[in-house]
């Protein structure tokens, strides 16, 4: 029977147990650039099988909060090769998560304080986080979006290729594509936030458009072995909504069945939140969604993501549900998650003060196991 803390091969990237650290904005990368104390995060975490990063922005544009890391600078792409140097000196495997936040933003985070780019120009009832002129951090309320040309849209995608190729020049291991949670790629899937009438609105086929031009982009650029995607189809996280989700996330996966990527990663019911969580008239069927892929060709990985506990992962795997489980606030606060997950350990509780912004506490100075008394 497969375990949980079996090695596994997704596309070209061999792991060495099936428990992912899942991708955890921290805001601890001043100016959009990594440093030592991100490496030393990353590198506590590294007996991961998988370890994804927080969202990186693709571009200036696409960054929507304050201190998160991108990689469209070499001092930034420096920044990450201190990471993923540190990681792979500790026998882990690290992927980016490539981000564009589309109309998640505010004015004063955009390239000559413009407004933020969304498929429509629907403001979103959400919030980003700033940095205040006295150095404290606090959330505020997204800005008001422009549409985006549809001669703007290839550029995007162009913006994704080139980031993935520099992704990988800084040494990560692949690189997983975040459609998920609101964002950019989700904001144009979604009818709650596509109000397009061109070839990138109206139909699930021309929702769906950026997406796979993304995706094309980058399995051309790095290959489909180290290519991976976010998904979250009922999250109403950033205001993500859409009437019918089913039907157009079983088109997007059967889309995705034609490349050969490294994982799927699904976020089931709301990010951080309930599991049980639908949108539109009928409760989602992740079992039918998974069926739909396989039964289109795909082969990619299926990672498993929200609320997950020792005995759920284990019968994730061990069922066949899925092929990896990821966990996000239990690594903040465990680096040791693996060994903790192993042995049925005393998990540490993560202080919810320190998830945004700061220094080393509540980042690099929870106690490894071995060190607790």
């Amino acid at each position: 029977m497969t375990s949980l803390f079996d090695p596994i091969t997704v596309g070209d990237i061999a792991l060495s147990n099936r428990i992912v650290m899942a991708p955890l904005t921290r805001n601890r990368s001043p100016g959009a650039v990594p440093n030592t104390l991100n490496a030393a995060y990353y590198e506590q975490r590294a007996t991961a099988g998988l370890l994804i990063t927080e969202a990186t922005a693709i571009t200036q544009q696409g960054q929507g909060y304050a201190d998160v890391p991108g990689l469209y600078t070499p001092e930034a792409l420096e920044g990450w090769r201190q990471v993923t140097d540190a990681v792979h000196r500790a026998g882990g495997k690290i992927v980016v998560q490539m981000w564009h936040v589309g109309r998640i933003s505010h004015e004063t985070l955009q390239p000559g304080g413009g407004k933020p780019v969304a498929p429509s120009a629907i403001r979103a009832r959400s919030k980003t986080y700033l940095v205040n002129p006295d150095g404290t951090g606090s959330f505020a309320e997204t800005s008001e979006p422009r549409a985006l040309d549809i001669s703007e849209l290839p550029g995007i995608v162009e913006d994704y290729r080139r980031a993935a190729r520099a992704a990988i020049d800084a040494g990560f291991d692949g690189v997983e594509i975040h459609a998920a949670n609101g964002y950019l790629i989700d904001q144009f899937l979604r009818a709650g936030s596509n109000h397009r009438t061109d070839a990138y609105g109206g139909p699930i086929e021309n929702r769906a458009r950026l997406l796979f031009e993304v995706v094309d982009a980058i399995t051309q650029e790095i290959g489909a072995g180290r290519t991976a995607i976010r998904i979250s189809p009922v999250t109403p996280a950033n205001d993500a909504f859409d009437p019918d989700p089913q039907p157009l996330f079983t088109h997007v996966v059967e889309g995705l069945a034609r490349y050969g990527l490294a994982y799927i990663h699904v976020i089931e019911g709301a990010t951080g939140g309930a599991r049980d969580h639908s949108q539109g008239e009928r409760p989602f069927d992740y079992a039918a969604l998974r069926a739909a892929y396989h039964a289109a060709g795909g082969k990619a990985a299926w990672m498993v993501n929200n609320g997950y506990d020792r005995a759920l992962a284990i019968d994730a795997v061990e069922s066949g549900r899925a092929d990896l489980v990821a966990f996000g606030k239990l690594f903040i606060a465990n680096p040791d998650l693996v060994q903790r997950l192993k042995e049925n350990a005393p998990l540490n509780t993560p202080d919810k003060d320190t998830f945004y912004g700061g220094g080393a506490k509540g980042y690099t100075d929870y106690p490894a196991l071995a060190h607790v008394a």
